[in-house]
């Protein structure tokens, strides 16, 4: 990416204490974004923007629950208060909770729905109003995932939250285009991060299934947020990019 592409830009990104939301935060601030992250875990937010900053980037951490709605609205603030706008809003924090459909807990799809859709509904309203009231303009957009596309066992809850973010930024097209606000999503397929590396048999199971050989990385992932919510995309809204080495186009079980 060019340097500085997105000088005079602002942004929120959730859940970016670590893996594909802090590589976006990173680069992001990199090429001259102001950022405000946020993660529920006040040690890896903190740890992130501490990071950030000492590469030279301008990078504030907020700690909080992103499913809630009066969070959501401070960061809002923040941002303002901080940098005196907001123009881009990436909801990248989502819950993944396993489960057979037959009996999966209440609790558990509660969860899921509070923090992967509620939580980016919220976030996209509220960002939303702030840039209409600046008449700035700016981009949303959502992480979705290919399970939302593909069938993957035990993820009913979680692909129908991620389908369901497709849907509203297609939605949004419609509410947020008058205001110059672009609303997309990037879907990732398997994706190297801390989390997915607990399991010592995350690597190699999916390099074996995914055509292009590997899984992703959190890199490849944020070239694709990064283009989108980039000058170069400011015609393209209500779409999804779906980042997974062809692993959707042959849809393999890792099971």
């Amino acid at each position: 990416m060019t340097a500085q592409k997105f000088s005079g830009q602002v942004a929120i990104i959730t859940g970016a204490g670590q893996g594909i939301g802090f590589e976006i935060a990173r680069q992001m601030a990199q090429n001259g974004a102001s950022i405000l992250i946020n993660d529920i875990n006040d040690h890896l937010v903190t740890q992130a923007a501490a990071t950030i900053t000492a590469e030279g980037g301008i990078c504030h951490p907020l700690a909080g629950d992103a499913a809630d709605i009066s969070f959501i609205q401070q960061m809002v603030d923040a941002a303002v208060d901080r940098y005196g706008k907001l123009t881009i809003a990436i909801a990248n924090a989502g819950i993944t909770l396993f489960g057979d459909f037959l009996d999966y807990p209440a609790a558990s799809l509660q969860s899921v729905i509070n923090l992967n859709l509620q939580g980016s509904f919220f976030l996209a309203q509220r960002t939303a109003n702030q840039i209409i009231k600046q008449q700035s303009g700016g981009r949303i957009l959502f992480m979705s995932s290919v399970t939302g596309h593909q069938a993957h066992k035990n993820l009913a809850a979680y692909g129908m939250t991620k389908a369901a973010l497709e849907m509203l930024a297609k939605n949004l097209v419609v509410e947020l285009s008058p205001f110059q606000i672009t609303v997309n999503t990037v879907a990732p397929g398997a994706t190297l991060t801390e989390r997915t590396l607990e399991d010592a048999d995350y690597k190699s199971t999916w390099s074996r299934i995914t055509p292009m050989g590997r899984p992703a990385t959190v890199e490849d992932v944020a070239a694709a947020v990064l283009f989108l919510i980039s000058p170069e995309a400011g015609h393209i809204t209500g779409q999804n990019l779906v980042v997974d080495g062809g692993w959707t186009a042959v849809s393999t079980s890792p099971y």
